[in-house]
């Protein structure tokens, strides 16, 4: 029943924060719409910041359309199966949005401001640090820091499909484009710690 309350809450927060904005979604209203009550709600989220912060870490880690199966017997091809993961994550439209309100929210609200959203936790960031940590142990891969990596190789792809897009509402690219732009990253990370 918590469960089914919880995802039931969450599902209501991200239509309101999408709709109005942080400001203007009330912990009420989210508890109206989820049809639970409002102490049902406050002890799932004791605050709209940790409500929001949740909205958006479910936006990320809700399932894709298909399982991610990451082979193992080729470290580029692996880093390409996941790079398509992070940039299906990224073209997300809720994603999109409710990262928009984050930026445009926080200076005025400290309590987002004061939020460190932990994004390791989704789902394809949490498979990709256990294969560049799985490669470094198996030895197809050398890697002092497979943290520094896995921020390296996501910030090639988040650069090229994730921000423009954010900061500019008709930038569009194609599922082509997206492909290149992570073999491309997938490339420049073996090129660098895939063992010879």
């Amino acid at each position: 029943m918590a469960a089914t309350n919880r995802d039931a809450i969450l599902v209501a927060a991200t239509q309101l924060f999408l709709e109005n904005g942080y400001d203007r979604t009330s912990l009420a209203r989210v508890a109206d719409g989820a049809g639970v009550s409002r102490a049902t709600l406050f002890k799932q989220f004791p605050t709209k910041a940790a409500l929001f912060e949740a909205a958006v870490l479910a936006a990320g880690g809700r399932p894709a359309s298909e399982p991610v199966d990451v082979p193992t017997d080729d470290f580029t091809t692996g880093l390409v199966v996941l790079g398509r993961a992070y940039a299906e994550l990224l073209m997300r439209p809720e994603m999109t949005a409710l990262m928009r309100t984050v930026i445009a929210e926080s200076p005025r609200f400290p309590e987002l401001r004061q939020r460190t959203f932990d994004f390791g936790t989704l789902p394809v960031l949490t498979a990709l640090g256990h294969y560049l940590r799985d490669a470094h142990a198996a030895g197809t891969a050398h890697m002092d820091d497979p943290d520094r990596v896995s921020e390296q190789f996501l910030g090639m792809i988040a650069s090229s499909i994730f921000w423009p897009r954010l900061v500019h509402g008709t930038w569009s690219i194609t599922d082509a484009e997206q492909l290149q732009v992570v073999e491309e990253a997938a490339r420049t990370i073996a090129a660098r710690y895939a063992t010879r």
